[in-house]
């Protein structure tokens, strides 16, 4: 079984890699002949999810679908960070308990 820290760093990592895509897609908006970059994202037997990166199969630019990427991947990222923050108090809180 993975950790709960493992599951949640992944999907930080995940939520990155969007985040670098779409920043990627914007900053080449107005670039002859760019093609976009999408994210897949796939769920790990044991937990977390991993993230690739490949070409758009749409052609052209889609600066709408890139900033609600943007909006997602943070969501994503801060939904993750505060799982993260929660498992590591729980884990303080276990250890200052007496037996």
């Amino acid at each position: 079984m993975t950790s709960l820290s493992s599951i949640a760093l992944s999907g930080m990592n995940a939520a990155q890699t969007q985040l670098n895509a779409s920043a990627h897609n914007v900053a080449n908006l107005n670039t002859q002949g760019f093609s976009r970059q999408e994210v897949t994202l796939t769920q790990q037997p044991e937990g977390g999810v991993s993230a690739s990166v490949g070409t758009a199969s749409q052609p052209g630019a889609s600066l709408e679908t890139d900033v609600v990427t943007q909006l997602q991947a943070k969501n994503a990222f801060l939904a993750n960070l505060a799982v993260f923050k929660t498992q590591d108090r729980m884990a303080g809180a276990l250890m200052d308990l007496q037996v």
